[in-house]
């Protein structure tokens, strides 16, 4: 969860408004990290895209273990007016009684949009900036975050100010404020359970006090919690992601709801509210960005696009045949066409619309995906252009994981090119470790070759992702089926008979790979590998368990997954192994490591305590079971 730095300081601080100003044109700035496009002015896009790239900053700064790289571009469409902005908002926001939006963030499996109005009132007019760039920060908690915390961590945010020499975090809005003190609280119970289905997330005067007390209620608590050094927001967030119920988790890390509500309608009504102070510049190179005029049907298959994602079908289809009318050579068209298609159903259709986008030199790694992808559910894996579009798409974009994944399902029918298939396969779970399907498909291919023990660890690691009784159900079926064609090989082998029983598994992803901090933060293991057979026996670690306490030292990685080294416990060497170093469990403990961690080549040299167990081969200690990292 989102944590205010130590930096900060508690303050009262009033500030003044930006100005504003606007034009008929579209532009487009690409910053290192950003591409905004606008119907307004030169001006205003260079603004925009600062305040986007000032934000970001600011983050790394409150969250320096966060990762904002999605793999996915970041689209910003700032919309001069309601007019414009209402034209590729979601319908549901424009019936009668509904929130009348500023910004909307719109995150998809591939792509993030975000939608601004330029001519919003008040005296942040780059309040929405920042609210949607928050829920971008936190889009990795969207299976657990309730709604109330998402918006209300948006909300404490939206107003931050970044000055010349420091930076302001969490100024009260004085309409919340007001709105709160004029009407009656929603009873904590309520607020708390509310989700995108209930009427308080969407109608106007409803919605008005959800977001509104959202606010409260978080501003509350950080601004309690720093004054009395505690961290309740983060301790109620481990109790969600262990999935317990929102007002359940609130009554162990809060305490008793009633009183919570007493203390957060007096702190409504108190005369003064504190915000936090960072004492420290934040700046942004504004000679990197990228200014350029753009064409209207550039613009046009942008908005479409964000059409198609809104599921604005129809009037997506209406602006793509004009699109397409005036500028028949339209790469992001045809795409956007493709996409369309896709929703539809219409396979065929989307796959030549694909293809077609392909064919016109498209630079958008998604095109070359969805190509490939669509041609090898239709049949066509021996289709040449499919390896090709895929690692094309790779190389456009080399974060983006379901790419790797699919690479490494068309490789894997090619009994020569295992290897590189499960590296493949490594590759989509390093970058996406949650991802259960990607784990699933690296077992396939581990079973498809006969590599049975590997696949278990796999499918046993994978059980730990899984996230619903149904996924849970799905990992333990496939690990049932192995270990029965393990034990029916094994009788028949006794028997001195053979048997033949089909082990193969249809696609699906490998193994846990991260380092829990002493923080409660989470860091991605990264793998390395180069080619060599397991040396040491890889057998279920159920031997006697010792300890070893000392530097660790001579840390080296082999194909697939196997880590070997030594632990120096003052002149006393403990040569340790796992053949699967995704089941070892990793902590960290009196420091924050400054990004993702490696295991083959950062811990080298760092303090360990390291839990191992005896093995059958009494040339090595033993087979690593967790290792603490210290410093």
């Amino acid at each position: 969860m989102p944590r205010l730095s130590a930096l900060f300081l508690l303050v009262c601080l009033i500030r003044p408004a930006f100005a504003r100003d606007s034009a008929d044109h579209w532009f487009q700035v690409r910053t290192p990290h950003f591409v905004v496009l606008t119907d307004s002015n030169e001006k205003q896009a260079l603004k925009v895209a600062s305040q986007f790239e000032r934000m970001r900053a600011v983050f790394h700064l409150l969250m320096p273990a966060a990762s904002d790289s999605a793999g996915s571009p970041i689209i910003v469409l700032a919309l001069k007016d309601k007019k414009a902005f209402q034209a590729l908002e979601p319908e549901a926001y424009l019936a009668k009684g509904q929130l009348d939006l500023a910004g909307y963030f719109m995150r998809a499996p591939d792509k993030n949009y975000i939608l601004l109005r330029l001519d919003a009132q008040g005296d942040h007019p780059f309040a929405t900036v920042y609210h949607e760039y928050t829920h971008y920060m936190t889009r990795n908690t969207s299976d657990w975050i309730p709604l109330w915390l998402s918006e209300g961590l948006a909300e404490f945010y939206q107003n931050t100010e970044i000055r010349d020499k420091d930076v302001l975090v969490g100024e009260p809005s004085a309409d919340d404020i007001l709105y709160l003190r004029q009407n009656r609280l929603l009873p904590l119970t309520t607020l708390l359970k509310v989700d995108q289905s209930s009427p308080y997330y969407h109608e106007e005067q409803k919605g008005s006090v959800f977001y509104a007390q959202s606010w409260a209620l978080t501003h509350y608590i950080e601004v309690t919690d720093r004054q009395k050094g505690a961290n309740r927001l983060a301790d109620y967030s481990k109790l969600l992601i262990q999935k317990q119920d929102p007002v359940v988790a609130a009554q162990t890390v809060f305490g008793d709801l009633n009183q919570l509500q007493k203390a957060l309608s007096s702190y409504i009504s108190q005369a003064t509210f504190s915000e936090f102070k960072m004492n420290q510049a934040v700046g942004v190179d504004e000679s990197a960005f990228q200014v350029s005029v753009l064409p209207t049907a550039e613009a046009d298959a942008v908005r479409a696009d964000v059409l198609v994602y809104n599921q604005r079908t129809k009037d997506a289809q209406a602006l793509l045949d004009a699109t397409l009318r005036d500028d028949p050579q339209n790469a992001l068209a045809h795409e956007t066409m493709g996409y369309l298609k896709f929703r539809e159903g219409d396979l065929q259709g989307a796959r030549k619309w694909y293809g077609e986008a392909v064919k016109l030199d498209s630079q958008s790694y998604l095109a070359h995906y969805y190509y490939a992808t669509i041609s090898m559910s239709l049949g066509g894996a021996d289709d040449p252009d499919v390896g090709p579009s895929l690692r094309t798409s790779i190389k456009l974009n080399p974060k983006f994981a379901p790419a790797y994944d699919a690479l490494a399902m068309y490789e894997s029918r090619d009994p020569a090119k295992a290897d590189e298939a499960h590296m493949l396969n490594l590759q989509a779970v390093g970058l996406e470790p949650d991802n259960l399907n990607y784990r699933l498909n690296a077992a396939s291919v581990l079973m498809n070759e006969q590599r049975y023990d590997g696949a278990l660890g796999v499918l046993r690691a994978a059980k730990r992702v899984a996230k619903t009784p149904a996924e849970v159900a799905s990992v333990d079926s496939r690990i049932e089926r192995l270990e029965q064609y393990q034990a029916a090989v094994a009788q028949s082998k006794a028997a001195g008979a053979t048997v033949t029983v089909e082990a193969r598994t249809t696609t699906t992803d490998t193994r846990t790979m991260t380092v829990t901090s002493s923080d409660g933060r989470t860091y991605v293991l990264k793998p390395h590998s180069v080619d060599e057979a397991p040396k040491y026996p890889t057998e279920p670690p159920t031997g006697a368990r010792h300890t070893a306490r000392g530097i660790i030292e001579s840390v080296k990685c082999a194909y697939p997954s196997i880590l070997t080294l030594q632990v120096d416990e003052a002149g006393k060497t403990v040569s340790l192994y796992r053949n699967d170093f995704y089941q070892i469990e990793f902590t960290v403990t009196n420091f924050t490591p400054k990004s993702d961690i490696n295991p083959c080549t950062d811990i080298q040299g760092l303090k360990g305590k390291v839990e191992y167990a005896e093995v059958s081969d009494k040339s090595i200690a033993g087979q690593i079971l967790s290792i603490e990292l210290s410093k």
